[in-house]
This record gives structure tokens, C-alpha cells and sequence, in this order.
């Protein structure tokens, strides 16, 4: 009789992770093909496929082409990383919202920036600078350079009232990105802004996000002293 709990790719997964957990698949071992998967467990072999090739997306197999699929010696998860709306993150934490425009103008940018976004030709980028808070503190300085080619010229005033990271996670989509993660010592810029001393200790989001090969944007988010972030595995 075919055993009917394994009709959809999330059953299969459910039981080869089952497998792997309990270690009749451990680390290193090769597990049946794809094939033999199916007839056991009475499905398609497409259903098989994607299950597997969801967990090697996870880090959990090692699927390679003619050699076969194990469970992998390492596995890596993958964590699934969004891009937060700034000012509703500050309302979630119970404080109201700020938003100050410190500087807007279309300048010359550093000179991978400008390649980035120019197709390999240094074009004029638009720089926008400014200050979310939260309950009147400064919370986050957000100093950012945008491809004009995302915003008409007309939207440029659009930065006086919402900031460049809201009406772009809402307006513009990015097919890939890097994020990276630092402290740096507030300098003079910083404390000013971040009413902090210079010398203290600030949490730094570098980010840049692209539509295929060409930059959308590049940020550089400078929270207050004491600011963490959290995430779940």
C-alpha cells in the first residue's frame, strides 16, 4: 500500500530531517537518490527533488552533480535578513518618531560608488544625510547615496518629509545586496549629531543593495551609544 503522508515536498523534508536528527543519516553519509526516495516513499521524484534541494539551500545537504547528495559534515544555516522601515522600528519600541533632513544635494561621489552606479563611469550621485529619532534622542544617522537613475529629479523633495529608507524599502526593489557590521569611535561629526562624546563607541551598518549588477544604493547607518540588535536562527 503507498504510505499517503509523503504527497507534498514539505513531508519528505519533515522525514529526511527526521533522519538526520535522530543520525540514521549522520554527518558525511550518503543518502539514497532520489529514485529510491521516491518509490519508498510513493511520491514524484520532482517532490523528492525540491525537498532535498531545500535543505541543501539551507546548508543541510551537500548536493553535488553525478556524486550524489550527504548530509553535510558542517551544515551552515542561513539566516534571512530584512530590511527594517526606521521609523517603524522606533514606534514598535513604544517612542515616537523623528525624522530631520540634514543635507540633500547631487555631488561627485567616492570613486567606487560612482563606478557602481555608473555602469563603470563616475556619475553624479545623490547624498542625503539625515537624522531619525526617537522621543526627541537621536537614534540612528543615516548618510546615504542613491542612484539617480531609482528617483526622478522631481522626488528629489520628497527627502524633506520621509527618509530615503522608508521610500525605498516601499518603492524600490533589490534583487541582492551585503551587509556589513562594525563599531567605530564617534568623531566629532558623531557626537553632534548623536549627542554623545567623541571617542564613545557606536554600532555601524554598512549596506549596499542592487538590482542584478548595477548599485542601487549604499548606506552607512551610525546608531546611538548602547545601541543592539537581535535576530533569531
Amino acid at each position: 500500500m503507498t504510505d499517503t503522508r509523503f504527497k507534498s515536498w514539505q513531508s519528505v523534508q519533515e522525514e529526511v530531517l527526521a533522519r538526520i536528527h535522530s543520525r540514521k543519516w549522520k554527518p558525511g553519509d550518503f543518502i539514497p537518490n532520489e529514485a529510491d526516495l521516491a518509490q519508498e516513499f510513493g511520491c514524484a521524484r520532482a517532490t523528492v527533488n525540491r525537498a532535498l534541494q531545500n535543505l541543501a539551500d539551507e546548508g543541510l545537504l551537500d548536493r553535488r552533480r553525478k556524486a550524489g547528495t550527504r548530509v553535510a559534515t558542517h551544515p551552515v544555516r542561513k539566516a534571512t535578513m530584512y530590511i527594517p522601515i526606521i521609523r517603524q522600528e522606533i514606534r514598535d519600541r513604544g517612542l515616537e518618531y523623528g525624522y530631520e533632513l540634514i543635507r540633500s544635494e547631487k555631488v561627485m561621489p567616492p570613486r567606487e560608488i560612482g563606478k557602481s552606479m555608473g555602469s563603470g563611469k563616475r556619475i553624479d550621485v545623490l547624498h542625503i544625510v539625515c537624522l531619525h529619532t526617537a522621543d526627541g534622542r537621536p537614534y540612528v544617522l543615516e548618510d546615504r547615496w542613491l542612484n539617480p537613475k531609482w528617483v526622478s529629479r522631481e522626488d528629489f523633495s520628497i527627502f524633506s518629509d520621509t527618509s530615503p529608507n522608508e521610500w525605498l524599502v516601499t518603492h524600490v526593489p533589490f534583487t541582492e545586496g551585503n551587509i556589513v557590521f562594525s563599531a567605530i569611535s564617534a568623531g566629532k561629526t558623531e557626537a553632534e549629531l548623536l549627542s554623545c562624546k567623541e571617542g564613545d563607541a557606536l554600532f555601524v551598518i554598512d549596506r549596499t543593495t542592487r538590482d542584478k549588477q548595477e548599485t542601487i544604493t549604499s548606506v552607512r547607518l551610525t546608531f546611538f551609544p548602547g545601541y543592539r540588535i537581535e535576530t533569531t536562527i
